[in-house]
């Protein structure tokens, strides 16, 4: 790779600028389906009810608070450890609810939920990403602790 490309894609204080694509992702995903969860029945309450989970609305409503706050927060690169967390636990719990069990009727199967599993996957992927590597350079939290200058 190039030195210049490098130096592009890498900070002096050692954490990728390019974390900043996967912040975009993730934050702008978990943002929009929280945002979904209250204003389309049938992303929130009615899914939910669906699926199984006790006191639908309450649950979509909270399921979506915590999207609409953590995405941003992963978004604008603040607090993006903490905030992964809980996107972290509500992504397992989507691929748990929602995927694993479209391995077992009849049609469907593994490659079928691997196909519906895709975005869960690449936003669990990019959850792990961040709770390990940090939100990089480009974010509040290097501005706030002073991280990424050279």
């Amino acid at each position: 790779m190039s030195t210049k490309l490098t130096s592009l894609l890498t900070s002096p204080g050692g954490g990728p600028r390019s974390a900043v694509l996967i912040r975009a992702a993730v934050g702008l995903v978990f943002f929009t389906q929280g945002i979904l969860k209250f204003t389309d029945p049938h992303m929130g309450v009615i899914r939910f009810t669906r699926i199984g989970f006790p006191w639908p609305e309450l649950t979509a409503h909270f399921v979506g608070t915590f999207e609409i706050v953590c995405g941003a927060l992963v978004l604008f690169g603040l607090v993006t450890r903490l905030a992964a967390v809980p996107l972290l636990v509500i992504i397992t719990t989507a691929i748990v609810t929602t995927k694993l069990p479209e391995l077992w009727p009849a049609g469907h199967g593994f490659w079928f939920m691997v196909s519906a599993a895709r975005t869960d996957f690449s936003m669990l992927c990019g959850l792990l990403y961040l709770l390990l590597a940090g939100p990089g350079p480009w974010s509040l939290d290097a501005k706030r602790t002073g991280a990424g200058r050279g």
